[in-house]
């Protein structure tokens, strides 16, 4: 275990979530004070037994007391009077590690996290022998940074090399992180970002729950005779919104979960005639089905999604190995898989996504390299590669001493191996995004041909546009501003949302209100 003392609470997640990035095995927690109240000087902790290891932060001023913060006009904390920051390591009683980095007056406090970090980083690179490909960079959005950096008219070397100085990104990561951008800008030049918006409707139901999933969503068994219960609510959240929002124009609809093909046809037929009679698609760019797992795919949904000019579907075997799948608790074949997309190719369906998770247990490059090369015959539009992020809730992290012997491998050359294959298939990367406990501290990246990319996921990972989202679990995020976000979130226990309707209609009617004007 290993634990962190620091007297600056203000940054103790930024220390937490690197120091996790470096030993993702470990369960790393943030403890007590790291300075004594008198002098400011980090504090020896008792000695340790076995091989528990304690970090050490503290934020001192020349003459031994705490730094004193101000507020800029426009609300960034600074240093007012400089300081000393102090990292030690310290095992069994004894300093393993130590560093400083002194922080000039005035320094804003996004500098003073980034000194922060990369003393950090240095320290736990030669603690130990690793590097990070993404570098301190331990947030979910990495694109952000060049996104916002070519808006201010930098060049993609100064950018390069600014990620590279200020974050100790790899080449390779700097090099994607930027081309994304560039592609991105590109995808949403014509897109009315401020007054328009995008649509999220969640489903909440699956055939099964994958062993590595944390999302909101219930065994569609246990459902059954509640899903026409969940239906009503879910229309009645849509009667609301598209009212309130009858004057924006509405750019893209997702429909997510869990599985949406979990759904009847009769169900399905509801679900798209409402959003039909409610929104205006005038203006509408993409409307994604995630169809998903193959289990659930019959021909009578897929003529339901044909009639209704769905644009986009995703069918996600997520490996093309079957022992993992058994393993994972999919419940569908490879086949299977085979046959649904078979099956909507010949319907018509010309932009169909396929996911992937690189880092699954028990697979190493050979069984990614075997799944790619299935991929490859059936042709899909793009191809979304997902790091596995083991997360709190979910049964893998839960029983982790029961399924230890499994390795959950992810490597620069695996994900060098997938971008290959991408490209092979005729795609270039197109979106990326980040998330905790990844295998290997990598990312999900999406692929895609020319005009087949999917426009919601870099609208939803970008904030750049608000997502009205509805339903069990899910998350509106209204965009005031660049640097502004609010997010409005339903309950995500299907009998309260059901039963909560009315509330969750309230939750949106006060931001909707502010955002409206």
């Amino acid at each position: 275990m290993i634990t962190i003392h620091t007297d600056r609470q203000s940054f103790a997640y930024d220390i937490h979530s690197l120091v996790k990035a470096f030993y993702p095995a470990e369960d790393v927690h943030v403890v007590g004070s790291g300075a004594d109240g008198e002098q400011g000087t980090a504090k020896t902790p008792e000695d340790g037994t076995g091989r528990a290891l304690k970090l050490v932060v503290s934020f001192v001023t020349e003459n031994g007391g705490a730094p004193q913060r101000s507020e800029q006009s426009a609300g960034q904390e600074t240093e007012e009077a400089g300081c000393t920051i102090r990292a030690c390591f310290w095992e069994c009683g004894e300093v393993v590690q130590q560093g400083e980095v002194v922080i000039l007056s005035g320094t804003d406090r996004k500098e003073v996290k980034n000194e922060l970090k990369r003393l950090l980083y240095r320290l736990l690179q030669e603690q130990t022998g690793r590097t990070l490909p993404w570098g301190t960079l331990t947030g979910i959005r990495p694109t952000k940074i060049p996104m916002s950096l070519l808006e201010q008219g930098w060049k993609n070397a100064r950018i390069a090399q600014y990620m590279r100085d200020t974050y100790y990104c790899s080449k390779e990561k700097t090099a994607l992180a930027i081309a994304i951008a560039n592609r991105e800008r590109h995808i949403l030049k014509d897109i009315n970002l401020e007054n328009g918006y995008s649509l999220y409707v969640g489903i909440p139901f699956c055939p099964s729950i994958c062993l590595y999933c944390s999302f909101s969503s219930s065994p569609i068994h246990l459902w059954k005779d509640q899903v026409d219960a969940y239906l009503d609510a879910l229309c009645r959240e849509i009667d609301y919104v598209s009212e309130e929002l009858s004057g924006r124009e509405l750019n893209t609809v997702y429909i997510g979960g869990g599985t949406p093909t979990t759904l009847e046809p009769r169900q399905l037929e509801r679900l798209l005639s409402k959003l039909e009679q409610k929104f205006e698609f005038g203006k509408l760019l993409e409307f994604t089905v995630e169809a998903g797992r193959p289990d659930s795919i019959t021909r009578g949904k897929l003529q339901v999604l044909k009639d209704h000019g769905i644009s986009r579907i995703s069918i996600n075997p997520q490996t093309m190995n079957q022992a993992t799948l058994d393993f994972i608790g999919r419940k569908h074949t490879v086949g299977q898989t085979v046959e649904a997309f078979v099956l909507a190719r010949d319907m018509g369906f010309d932009n169909i996504n396929m996911d992937l998770i690189v880092g699954l247990p028990g697979e190493g490059e050979a069984e990614v390299e075997h799944t790619m090369r299935e991929l490859a015959k059936l042709d899909p539009d793009s191809v979304t590669v997902h790091s596995l992020a083991v997360k709190r809730a979910s049964r893998l992290r839960l029983f982790r001493e029961e399924h230890r012997e499994l390795t959950m491998t992810n490597s620069q050359e695996i994900m060098a191996m997938t971008a290959r294959y991408a490209q092979q298939f005729g795609m270039f990367p197109y979106y990326l995004y980040r998330q905790k406990n990844m295998a290997g501290n990598f990312e999900n990246v999406g692929y895609a041909k020319e005009g087949k990319e999917g426009i919601y996921n870099i609208l939803i990972m970008e904030e750049m546009q608000s997502i009205l989202a509805l339903g069990a679990g899910a998350a509106t995020k209204l965009a005031f501003a660049k640097d502004r976000i609010e997010r409005i979130e339903n309950v995500k226990d299907i009998r309260n949302y059901i039963d909560r309707i009315d509330e969750m209609i309230g939750r949106k009617r006060s931001g909707l209100q502010e955002w409206l004007g």
